[in-house]
């Protein structure tokens, strides 16, 4: 016993909480706390995606840019090695230097005075060009021609530049640095004799400053860094106070690298011109400045979301559960047996659902009865209305076909021959279906045209038409007013719609298909925009007949007709062109003689 109630009191505490919390696990607590839940789960998943993507994309933007504006600085240096090229040429291949060379070659001596002509040259060239220092020209064998002094070009350069500089038979070589100083850079280019057959007939240097390779906007006051190197990795230009190439060396070759403890991200692009390389270097702080001003951002949206979600999940819940509270206690009366209609009315669908599934639980037998007899009433009437539908209207016909004759004995001739064209249209639409159903294509092409020439009295001279039907397919059979839709809809919605005179054309031809014949309504009428003819096409793709009331459901219907009378694969299916302004094309293919089993 003593057990019992010393378990008792361990218990007491434990279901004392479950009391005082039972009254807090309502229907609206659930749904407040499940709401908040979801909307903090989509904020994290939203704010960290964002976050990711948006700075991702930054990257990749500043990453195209830099890589832009690299292509751009290389572009640039390439302009500058074509102006060196084609100074060299240009003094390679003037007059003078050609008969100079030639004459060197040749054996013939060459004068002071000779020599001393080719300063003219040389400075005439130069003058257009800044920053390229001097020219110097050698002959053959390598002795120097210009400037005067003595000298050999074996003292100049490297015999590996030479033999470099024969192989590429005319063409622009660059060096490098000048050995003799290095704020110079200097390339070569071999001279050839064209009186004779461009053989080798001597050796043109230019001498450049380091100056003529400068990038502009190289300050690097954010921290940027521009170097430009040679096929030798030899530094042309560089804003970096040290050993830059030798830092690129030793770097992972993932796109980034660390120069004095600061992550840079790295650019380059290669020239195929000149076989130099062009590399930016920026700090990623400066790439990635702005992803900090995204992250406040999304923080403080969230925590914004967060405030205003919560006030509108209370909101949420609280008219949600409100109605069903208030139908809870009116249910309360059927215990005592007293059921009563809950005559509350709420903004939210399921619960008038709910009331109104109440309310019916609790009608009368009588109410029962009345429903039952008001829905006999309903389908008797509709059976009535059904029967009334079916009037013979024949007796239009009669009545019609009575006026020809009254109006041809009074000489209204003109009249009468529409009176009996409308006759003879209704005869041909009132026909008895089951017995009628397949007509040739030559009663189709009368009846249409009986009914151009009644709508002609509407339109007047404002309708003209053309059929071509060749003769070989008259008698070829048709489902009955297959085609007749088609054409009033292009005279109704295309001429109709247009201003001035319009035409309606009805062209039947063989198909691609052999064993098929296409059939092709069009005018030049109004046409359709773009948008109505996507609905369009969308309700034949889906067999949709409910959108359109107008100009659409003679095309829908009569698509419709095409895949009930023929199989699958005998047909090709109506296709709808139409351009604004332009007028519009219905086609579609049917067997030649292939009725559907």
């Amino acid at each position: 016993m003593l057990k019992r109630n010393s378990k008792q009191r361990l218990l007491t505490p434990f279901f004392s909480f479950l009391n005082r919390t039972k009254k807090w696990n309502t229907l609206r607590n659930q749904i407040f706390i499940v709401f908040i839940t979801v909307m903090v789960i989509v904020l994290l998943i939203v704010g960290v995606n964002t976050y990711n993507v948006v700075s991702a994309v930054l990257k990749s933007n500043a990453e195209k840019q830099i890589q832009q504006t690299a292509i751009q600085a290389s572009g640039k240096m390439e302009a500058l090695y074509e102006q060196v090229d084609t100074l060299t040429l240009q003094v390679a291949t003037h007059s003078h230097v050609q008969d100079t060379l030639l004459k060197e070659v040749l054996g013939d001596s060459v004068s002071f005075s000779q020599r001393q002509s080719l300063m003219g040259v040389v400075n005439s060239h130069l003058a257009y060009y800044n920053g390229i220092d001097s020219l110097e020209l050698y002959s053959v064998d390598g002795k120097r021609m210009y400037p005067l002094h003595e000298g050999q070009l074996s003292n100049r350069l490297e015999e590996v530049w030479i033999d470099r500089t024969d192989e590429q038979r005319g063409r622009l070589v660059w060096v490098g640095q000048d050995p003799s100083d290095p704020s110079y850079f200097i390339a070569i280019r071999q001279v050839t004799l064209l009186d004779r057959w461009f053989s080798p007939g001597g050796y043109l240097l230019v001498r450049i400053r380091d100056s003529y390779f400068q990038f502009e906007d190289t300050n690097n006051e954010e921290g940027e860094y521009m170097v430009l190197y040679d096929h030798s990795q030899t530094p042309i230009f560089s804003n970096f106070d040290g050993d830059i190439i030798q830092i690129l060396q030793d770097h992972n070759r993932t796109g980034h690298l660390s120069i004095n403890r600061q992550e840079y991200m790295m650019v380059e692009h290669f020239s195929k011109l000149t076989q130099w390389k062009t590399i930016i270097l920026t700090p990623i702080d400066l790439v990635t400045r702005n992803v900090s001003v995204l992250r406040s951002a999304i923080i403080v949206s969230g925590i914004l979301g967060f405030f205003i979600f919560l006030l509108f999940s209370l909101f949420l819940s609280t008219v949600i559960t409100r109605p069903i509270l208030k139908l809870t206690k009116t249910m309360r009366f059927g215990r005592l047996g007293a059921l009563k209609a809950h005559q509350e009315t709420s903004a939210t669908y399921e619960i008038n659902e709910l009331n109104e599934t109440y309310n019916q639980m609790v009608e009368t037998m009588n109410n029962l009865i009345e429903e039952v007899y008001e829905k006999e009433i309903t389908r008797s009437r509709s059976e009535l209305k059904a029967l009334q539908a079916q009037i013979n209207p024949h007796f239009l016909y009669n009545t019609l076909d009575a006026l020809y004759w009254s109006l041809d004995a009074k000489g209204e001739d003109t009249l009468a021959e529409y009176v009996l064209h409308m006759s003879q249209l209704f005869r041909y639409t009132i026909s008895n279906p089951k017995e009628d159903d397949w007509v040739t294509l030559k009663e189709e092409i009368d009846h249409i045209e009986r009914y151009m020439k009644i709508m002609q009295v509407r339109f007047g001279k404002r309708l003209t038409w053309r059929l071509d039907v060749p003769e070989t397919y008259h008698h070829m059979k048709i489902p009955k007013l297959l085609i007749q839709p088609l054409v009033e809809n292009a005279i109704l919605h295309g001429v109709g719609n247009k201003s001035g005179e319009g035409t309606v054309e009805l062209l039947v031809r063989p198909a691609t298909e052999k064993s098929r014949v296409m059939i092709e309504i069009k005018d030049d009428g109004a046409g359709m925009g773009e948008e109505i003819v996507q609905k369009i096409s969308s309700s034949l793709e889906n067999k949709n007949t409910g959108y359109f009331k107008g100009k659409g459901m003679a095309i829908v219907n009569c698509n419709k007709r095409l895949q009930l009378y023929f199989c699958e694969d005998q047909i090709r299916e109506i296709a709808f062109e139409s351009e604004e302004g332009r007028g519009t094309t219905v086609s579609f293919e049917i067997p030649f003689n292939g009725v559907r089993e």
